[in-house]
C-alpha cells in the first residue's frame, strides 16, 4: 500500500490537493473519491486516511479530496468534485485505476456531497469547469457510500437553530447554524443543494447502488424531521425515497462509540467490493 499527495485542480495560487492510496500490485485497481466532512467547512483529506487504507487493503484504490466550502460556498465544493471525478477518469491508467470503475464515498456533510454528486453528475452548476484534455468525460460513478450523512441540509438547520434557542442547548450544536450559515447562506439554497428534497421534488437524478452507514444513537444525523411527509427518521425517509426513485439503496447500523473505527469502515469495503471489483 502507498500513498501520493497530487495536485488535481488550481484556483489561481490556490491547489486543490488529493491523496491517493494504492493497493499493493499492479492494478488496474477501481477507485472511490473519499469526502471528508466538518460541516462544510472544517474539515480536511487528512480525516479520510483511515478509512482509505481500509479501503486500499480491500483492493480498492482511495483518493481523498481536498475541495472548496466554507466561505466559498455552495456550489464551489460540488464543482471541484465534479471535476475530480471527470480529471481522475481522465488520467486513471498515470495512477493504475480502470476508469470504468469509479466510486464516491463521504462523511456527515462530505456524506451529502459525495451523494448529491451521484445524483447530478451532468448537472451544468457543477460540471463548468472545463476539463480541457478530455471534454467527452462525464462524472457519473457506478456507486456511493455515506457514513451518517447530512442528507437533508435544510431539515438539519432548523432543527439546530431550534435547540440553540431552547433553555438546553446540547453540547454537540456547537457552532453548527453558523457553518450552515456560511456555505450555504439562504434556506432556499438547503432546499436546492438537498439530495431528500430533490427525490421529494422528483427531480430526474441518478441513482446509483448506495449504502448508508448509521451510527446510533446520534442525534446529529439520525432524527425525525418535524415537517417531513412521513414518520420515518432522516435515513430511513431517505431511503424509502431513494427505493422509490428505482435506487437500491440499504442502509447498516452500528454502535455509535465504534464510528470512529474500522468497524465503520468495513462494511463501506465489502459494498465497494461487490459494486467495483466485477468488471461487468
Amino acid at each position: 500500500m502507498t500513498t501520493q499527495d497530487i495536485d488535481y485542480l488550481h484556483h489561481g495560487d490556490r491547489a486543490m490537493t488529493l491523496s491517493l492510496t494504492s493497493p499493493a500490485g499492479d492494478g488496474p485497481f477501481p477507485a472511490v473519491i473519499d469526502l471528508h466532512g466538518g460541516g462544510w467547512g472544517k474539515g480536511s483529506r487528512s480525516e479520510c486516511l483511515q478509512r482509505d487504507a481500509v479501503l486500499a487493503e480491500a483492493g480498492i484504490a482511495a483518493v481523498a479530496l481536498d475541495f472548496r466550502d466554507g466561505a466559498d460556498g455552495y456550489r464551489s465544493s460540488l464543482i471541484d468534485i465534479n471535476y475530480a471525478v471527470r480529471w481522475l477518469k481522465a488520467h486513471a491508467r498515470d495512477f493504475q485505476i480502470d476508469p470504468e470503475r469509479i466510486g464516491i464515498n463521504g462523511q456527515s456533510s462530505g456524506g451529502h456531497l459525495a451523494m448529491l454528486a451521484a445524483m447530478r453528475p451532468n448537472d451544468p452548476r457543477y460540471a463548468s469547469l472545463e476539463l480541457g484534455d478530455a471534454p467527452e468525460i462525464d462524472a457519473s460513478v457506478r456507486c456511493v457510500g455515506m457514513f451518517w450523512p447530512v442528507i437533508n441540509p435544510l431539515s438539519r438547520y432548523r432543527r439546530v437553530v431550534r435547540l440553540r434557542a431552547g433553555d438546553d442547548t446540547p453540547a454537540w450544536v456547537a457552532d453548527l447554524p453558523e457553518r450552515h450559515d456560511q456555505y450555504w447562506v439562504t434556506e432556499d439554497a438547503m432546499a436546492e443543494g438537498n439530495p431528500m428534497l430533490a427525490l421529494e421534488r422528483g427531480e430526474a437524478v441518478e441513482t446509483p447502488p448506495a449504502l448508508w452507514v448509521q451510527g446510533q444513537p446520534d442525534p446529529v444525523h439520525d432524527y425525525r424531521d418535524p415537517d417531513a411527509p412521513v414518520e420515518l427518521n432522516e435515513p430511513e425517509r431517505f431511503v424509502a425515497n431513494y427505493r422509490n426513485a428505482g435506487g437500491d439503496i440499504d442502509i447498516t447500523y452500528i454502535e455509535q462509540e465504534t464510528r470512529s473505527s474500522n468497524t465503520s469502515a468495513a462494511p463501506l469495503a465489502a459494498f465497494f467490493q461487490k459494486h467495483l471489483l466485477s468488471t461487468g
